[in-house]
């Protein structure tokens, strides 16, 4: 296991308090990551995509809700937040394997 890493990224296609229908969990995209968080995230043995639109990206998934808070630290209803939110974000990864990959 790695360091959690702190990023800035826009917030697209969040399932944050219901899960994806198509993955049956939470996710989000994290999107238009800078060089600095590109590297940072490559470094923790994440795959970083690139899409039109996206820019360079990821999708966090997790099998329980993901909270999020404001400025403040109070706690947010995650249907409040629609594409091209902006987010700071914290980022672990774990190991894990599907078949043989």
């Amino acid at each position: 296991m790695t360091d959690a890493v702190k990023i800035k990224a826009d917030i697209m296609w969040a399932y944050l308090t219901k899960p994806n229908e198509m993955s049956g969990k939470y996710q989000v995209d994290l999107c238009n990551l800078s060089p600095k968080a590109t590297e940072a995230l490559e470094e923790m043995g994440l795959d970083v995509k690139t899409k039109e639109g996206k820019g360079k990206y990821i999708t966090c998934k997790s099998t329980r809700p993901i909270t999020i808070y404001d400025d403040g630290g109070s706690i947010l209803d995650g249907s409040m937040l629609g594409n091209g939110s902006k987010a700071v974000a914290l980022v672990d990864a774990w190991e894990w394997s599907y078949q043989k990959k």
